[in-house]
């Protein structure tokens, strides 16, 4: 049973990470500040440190948190497009945290093992899905590919690389997703 100490120190450490989320939409992940954070949430920034002990363990937080709601919602999918649609839907109702653990790493970065494990729950449903396509002794390759031009295209939408081109972004991703099946 969990303690109210616990179910407190709990609360703390979400309300953390939700001023981060809203720090790295505003400003990036370049320009996360634990103090600035602490401010936010009432404390000073060495009170910060006793729920985080580092930026590094506030990323990796932010990082599993990210990985593991990705994996929740391709989780159902049966298909290899219901897996693509539902990587775009996540992606666009949250750009910040798409681009957070697709975009550019972070300098001096580096994520520990799990998250990592977590990430291939994500690969584990695509890989499933390929292997329930017909005829298919390449999944594999194919769900590689697949990764590859998906997040491709998605990380290019949602950086704006789309904008001003004169085309509809949601045609070019159905033409990707009808390309990688065909």
């Amino acid at each position: 049973m969990e303690t109210s100490r616990e179910r407190y120190r709990a609360q703390v450490r979400a309300e953390i990470k939700r001023h981060a989320w809203e720090q790295l939409a505003t400003t990036g992940v370049s320009a996360l500040s634990l103090n600035a954070i602490a401010k936010h949430v009432g404390m000073s920034g060495p009170a910060l440190y006793r729920y985080f002990p580092s930026r590094d363990d506030l990323i990796t937080d932010l990082v599993r948190d990210a990985y593991r709601s990705l994996a929740g919602a391709v989780q159902a999918a049966v298909s290899v497009t219901e897996v693509a649609y539902a990587i775009r839907e996540w992606a666009l109702a949250d750009p910040q945290r798409y681009l957070f653990v697709y975009g550019t790493p972070i300098p001096g970065y580096h994520a520990p093992g799990d998250t990592t494990e977590i990430s291939d729950e994500i690969m584990t449903v695509l890989l499933r899905a390929y292997a329930a396509e017909p005829d298919d002794g390449r999944v594999l390759r194919r769900a590689v590919t697949f990764w590859t031009r998906v997040h491709g295209v998605l990380s290019l939408e949602l950086a704006g690389h789309f904008a001003g081109m004169g085309f509809d972004p949601v045609l070019l991703f159905a033409a990707e997703v009808d390309g990688l099946l065909g």
